[in-house]
């Protein structure tokens, strides 16, 4: 292993055993703590700075140490001058405004009878698997009624009354009570985010969960 100097950092990554080691520090304290973990053989270490002045056409540094002053090539100097100064009073800004001028439109929050005729036209998912699915088929509908939710609505969450107008034959004939509870433990599975405002509680998916088994 090189005996770089200064800061540095090493990195070991094996796939097959799932290990992934990655250190930054002084260039000594480093070697310590890989010689500690019984690395010294693996991996490699590289400085995290490099003088300017010895960089060769390739972009690879012409010497194997790294400088003990601060690299040379810092870019120009900040100039507070050239930042806009924007004052405005409290609550003035109008975000739907700035949208507008921006070309972006104001989401637009569905009806539960928009919902549902979107979600007529969906083709029926493949029942969800894993070892925390209570209802395989609810859980994919339940997906599909949240993926129109956001994309083609621009919505991150709706009420549970709007899912239960929307899809409730969908999901098992769940309304009310039992379809917060069906809710509620998906969101402590992970996969959907649960959002309180006002008197009513909205529900959106988690982006992982909402991702996966496309």
């Amino acid at each position: 292993m090189q005996e770089l100097k200064g800061y540095v950092r090493y990195r070991f990554r094996s796939e097959d055993e799932d290990i992934d080691v990655l250190l930054e520090g002084e260039a000594d304290w480093v070697r310590g703590i890989v010689a500690e973990l019984g690395l010294r053989k693996v991996g490699w270490m590289m400085p995290m700075a490099v003088d300017s002045t010895k960089m060769s056409p390739s972009g690879i540094s012409e010497d194997t140490h790294l400088p003990s002053g601060k690299p040379k090539d810092m870019g120009p100097k900040p100039d507070p001058s050239r930042i806009p100064i924007i004052r405005r009073p409290i609550g003035e800004l109008n975000l739907i405004a700035k949208l507008v001028e921006a070309g972006l439109e104001k989401p637009q929050r569905p009806t539960s009878d928009e919902l549902r005729l979107q979600l007529e036209e969906v083709e029926q998912p493949h029942p969800a698997q894993g070892p925390m699915v209570v209802d395989p088929m609810a859980e994919s509908w339940l997906k599909e009624l949240l993926r129109i939710v956001v994309r083609v609505h621009g919505v991150t969450a709706i009420s549970t009354e709007t899912i239960a107008l929307a899809a409730s034959d969908y999901l098992g004939d769940r309304e009310g009570l039992e379809l917060e509870l069906f809710l509620e433990s998906m969101f402590r599975a992970g996969k959907l985010v649960k959002v309180h405002g006002g008197d009513a509680t909205g529900w959106g998916p988690s982006p992982a969960w909402l991702a996966s088994g496309l």
